[in-house]
């Protein structure tokens, strides 16, 4: 037992990425000791983020140690290929093709790599557990093994885990709880942006979204996702709104689009890409009550461009204002940027930072 006052608190530097974006969603980069969960659909590119983070780690940011990559989903010949096609070299990155936590562990004692990529945590089996590879049983005992590790030896652990089709990370619960960082890679509509949210951050800001473009040379950083995502605006366009949001402490312009359409059913839909269900069922509600515009016989859809998706009610004015661009068929003015959220009574309410998002 220590008294917290008592307990030293031993500097150990980060690992600061060549990827400015990653380092964003770290918390400014990977922590010694800690237990990185990356999540995704099959795909979006988890493997290649890791080999791409294993292959900039392995230089003299992790003291010359090199990096294990423990492969339990795809043979040394794969991840070669992959390596090739990435362009990476490959110097300093130990492959192990193993499946059992204890053997893994054991390599892991014996090697004491700067990093230990583990692809994936789904993968690897305890022989002491009853059930099969993948289960919760297993998956949580693996966790458990590599998380102990990981803080005995103060080396960073990434741990690549699968999705269900709900989008959350397969497995127990309890994995989630036991590591120090979740981040999700998302994709939309097979574009070519990934996403990475942090859905948990013990060193950090779990708002802050990392922006990427998947390329013939792999997962390259967006420094400016407004400039890239408007690139390919349509300025007269109808049904377009351009709204200024605050993901983490970045503003991003998405531009936000609506279709209004006759419907032949007795309930029109209302479907939203980027945006609540909920808010936008609203939003209609409000704008056809207190704006006057008949949406009763409209099918209404929402989508914000790029595959974004805006959780804050500053993109209501937005909305409303793209539907009934769409309605009036009408155009907004191509300079045109609207933010504010909408109450139930139609009055508009100021949003934070709105300085910030003008600028």
């Amino acid at each position: 037992i220590q008294e917290l006052a008592q307990v030293g608190c031993e500097t150990h530097p980060k690992i600061t990425l060549p990827s400015q974006e990653l380092n964003r969603v770290l918390g400014g980069g990977l922590v010694a000791g800690s237990v990185v969960l990356l999540a995704g659909e099959p795909g979006v590119g988890k493997s290649t983020l890791l080999l791409q983070i294993a292959q900039a780690a392995s230089s003299n940011t992790c003291g010359g140690r090199g990096v294990l990559y423990v492969a339990g989903e795809e043979s040394p010949q794969q991840i070669k290929l992959r390596s090739q096609r990435l362009g990476l070299s490959g110097e300093g990155i130990l492959l192990l093709s193993e499946t059992d936590v204890d053997l893994v562990v054991e390599r892991l004692e014996e090697f004491r790599p700067g990093l230990a990529v583990i692809d994936s945590i789904q993968t690897l089996f305890c022989q002491e557990a009853p059930s099969g590879p993948g289960s919760v049983a297993q998956v949580r005992e693996a966790g458990q093994r590599l998380m102990r590790w990981s803080k005995l030896r103060h080396v960073p652990v990434l741990l690549a885990g699968h999705v269900t089709k709900d989008g959350t990370v397969a497995g127990p619960r309890v994995l989630e709880h036991m590591v120090d960082v979740v981040v999700y890679m998302e994709s939309q509509n097979n574009g070519a942006f990934r996403l990475l949210r942090s859905d948990k951050n013990r060193f950090g800001s779990t708002a802050e979204v990392g922006v990427f473009e998947m390329n013939g040379h792999g997962l390259v950083d967006v420094p400016d996702p407004s400039q890239a995502l408007l690139s390919q605006r349509y300025e007269e366009a109808v049904g377009t709104a351009l709204v200024p949001v605050l993901e983490g402490s970045r503003p991003l312009l998405l531009e936000v689009q609506a279709l209004t359409s006759p419907t032949q059913l007795p309930v029109p839909r209302r479907v939203g890409n980027g945006v609540d269900h909920n808010r936008l069922l609203m939003l209609a509600a409000v704008a056809s009550r207190r704006a006057g515009l008949e949406l009763a016989s409209q099918d209404i859809i929402v989508s914000v461009a790029g595959g974004f998706r805006i959780s804050e009610p500053a993109a209501d004015l937005g909305v409303i204002l793209a539907i009934a661009s769409s309605l009036r068929n009408e155009a907004l003015d191509s300079g045109l940027v609207v933010f504010g959220e909408v109450g139930l009574s139609g009055e508009l309410r100021a949003v934070p930072q709105g300085q910030r998002r003008l600028a």
